[in-house]
């Protein structure tokens, strides 16, 4: 028997068209943020993603408005649960864990953001959903992980982002704690959850098995300490609150331009430092005070004053143009919509607009680019329980089992 090799790779071509993860089912128990943006992700690379929610109610962040669009969805929702199947279940009941076993049984992949231990009692836990199908990859998202003298508190990224130490050193050195700006905690640990089921969908390749995948925020937000966390192990000292100053690297940080205009400045090395001196036309790079990195870190104080009285003589405009020429990093501080209209943001298609599906939902789109098997925007954010009916008719159900599921509150 002969092969076209050129058939086959036609064939491969197709496929990877249709996605990275396409023919992967996903079932999707998890609500609000952190859970969400890891099936959205799954399903952006072509995963089919199901996602149960609670009859008539919903995830909850449907109802976290203003703002919405105009077929009502919430902006917060659509952030995080495109490409995906809405199907309305209510598990606390033996007919709705019937259901979720039955989609199960043809799963890939569970992920669910319950307390630790509140699926057991519905016979949806791990242990439980692996013995009729043990090739399942079962992920858990929780606020401090399975184990531990935490396990069972619930977790919030507000009051992780303060557990962690993250909030500590974010914010003014003379002010409060600061949290930042988006819950990057829960979007931290939905990449890790999502890098965690893809691990464990190539270890299934080998073993045949699947495996239960453990992500906690506070691990997430301590492992996202970096540098800061590890000069405290290096050094046994409590890293300050430095506001936008960097840690480790003198001068990285933000300064005003004339008309109290800021910019972000960051010399990573003395050579850049040199370039910048060069452009100021100051002689600090030979001053022994200056000349290397820990030098200029020991002396942040005095450095800094006088750049931000050089600075403040010209327009960030000004500054901007003759740094960048110079080859010296900087960059402007822009507002959101300054940034999502930056030509670069539009090239690199980071808004999805879902007008050719019917839909008035915009989106920020996703950031990973495959030459071979791009992630695809199929469908806008769901309508509340829009896939009900349908994904019940792949199970077998019949219009007349399908309406007494509703009449009864189950579906």
């Amino acid at each position: 028997m002969t092969v076209d090799s050129n058939s086959d790779n036609s064939n491969n071509s197709n496929e990877l068209a249709k996605g990275a993860l396409h023919g992967i089912k996903v079932l999707d128990l998890s609500r609000v943020l952190a859970g969400p943006s890891c099936t959205q992700v799954l399903a952006d690379l072509g995963a089919e993603v199901i996602k149960v929610e609670r009859p008539h109610i919903g995830d909850e962040t449907r109802h976290w408005a203003p703002p919405k669009f105009s077929d009502d969805t919430s902006a917060y929702y659509a952030t995080i649960n495109r490409n995906k199947k809405s199907l309305t279940v209510d598990i606390t009941t033996p007919t709705g864990q019937t259901i979720i076993k039955q989609l199960i049984a043809d799963s890939d992949i569970l992920v669910e953001n319950f307390k630790v231990g509140g699926l057991k009692k519905y016979g949806l836990d791990y242990d439980s959903l692996k013995q009729d199908n043990p090739r399942l990859i079962y992920a858990s998202l929780t606020g401090f992980g399975q184990t531990g003298p935490d396990a069972k508190r619930p977790g919030y990224d507000y009051i992780i982002q303060g557990l962690s130490g993250l909030m500590s050193i974010t914010g003014p050195s003379d002010g409060e704690p600061h949290k930042v700006g988006v819950a990057v905690v829960d979007l931290f640990a939905g990449l890790q959850l999502t890098i965690g089921i893809q691990a464990a969908l190539l270890a299934r390749q080998h073993t045949g098995l699947g495996q239960h995948v453990d992500v906690a925020l506070l691990d997430s937000a301590l492992a996202m300490l970096a540098n800061v966390g590890m000069n405290h192990l290096a050094s046994d000292k409590i890293p300050p609150r430095l506001g936008n100053q960097h840690p480790n690297i003198v001068p990285y940080q933000v300064f005003a331009g004339q008309g109290k205009q800021h910019f972000i400045l960051a010399c990573g090395n003395d050579s850049q430092f040199a370039k910048l001196c060069e452009v100021l036309a100051v002689d600090w790079h030979t001053d022994e005070r200056f000349m290397t990195n820990p030098q200029r870190v020991a002396n942040r104080e005095m450095l800094c004053g006088e750049l931000t009285k050089q600075f403040v003589t010209q327009p960030r405009t000004y500054w901007l143009e003759v740094l960048d020429q110079a080859g010296i990093p900087c960059g402007a501080i822009h507002n959101v919509a300054e940034a999502l209209a930056m030509p670069q943001a539009q090239a690199r298609e980071m808004i999805v607009n879902f007008t050719e599906q019917g839909s008035p939902v915009r989106a920020l789109g996703n950031p990973i680019k495959l030459s071979a098997s791009p992630v695809s925007y199929r469908t806008p954010p769901p309508q509340l329980s829009e896939h009900t009916d349908s994904t019940l008719a792949d199970l077998g159900y019949d219009s007349e089992m399908i309406a007494k599921l509703k009449a009864d509150g189950i579906v």
